[in-house]
């Protein structure tokens, strides 16, 4: 089967030029933005999360999936980078930009819950991961990526990547699926 992608979001052209200067290459891979499209339009009229904005290249493919309804909060701790994203997106009232720590952010959020949880970054994924989780909306889904070896992994990552999964796949209230595609993939559902 042929998992080329076919629908990119028209921005992302601009959203890597603008990255270039940062030497940003942490982006959402291709696959991966694809499939959070696709779950994003699976939620008419959701409330999706997306930890870790980077330069907006997962933003992109979420907005692009989502419906008029729908409703985005990205939340990033370099400010620089997330204007990438803000210049890239003003004007797109579904989306709400949070610059600030994604641990401290996850610690104090008193709001509704999420249907659509993307952590891509450490916040959510490898650090506050019970807050994240308990994000997610009855039926909702919580996606984490790079779960493959990754180059420039740092020492030890592996070990944390492997705690995070089986963490993930011994809870009884999520039904856990991963991926050995793209760069790595766990997808749980909330029951």
């Amino acid at each position: 089967m042929d998992d080329t992608v076919t629908h990119r979001p028209a921005v992302l052209t601009a959203l890597r030029r603008a990255a270039e200067p940062s030497g940003f290459t942490l982006s959402c891979e291709e696959r991966t933005g694809s499939l959070l499209a696709t779950l994003a339009a699976a939620r008419p009229g959701g409330r999706i999360l997306e930890l870790g904005t980077g330069i907006g290249e997962g933003a992109a493919w979420l907005l692009s999936g989502m419906d008029a309804g729908a409703t985005l909060v990205t939340v990033e701790l370099d400010d620089t980078l997330q204007a990438v994203a803000r210049q890239a997106f003003t004007g797109d009232p579904r989306v709400e930009f949070v610059a600030g720590d994604g641990g401290a952010w996850l610690e104090t959020y008193a709001g509704e819950p999420f249907d659509l949880v993307f952590a891509d970054t450490r916040p959510g994924k490898f650090t506050h991961l019970d807050h994240a989780l308990a994000l997610v909306a009855p039926g909702g889904l919580y996606v984490v990526d790079d779960l493959l070896p990754q180059p420039g992994w740092p020492d030890g990552h592996q070990a944390a990547v492997d705690k995070l999964v089986v963490d993930l796949l011994s809870r009884p209230d999520f039904r856990t699926v991963r991926m050995n595609w793209s760069s790595g993939l766990l997808l749980a559902a909330r029951q």
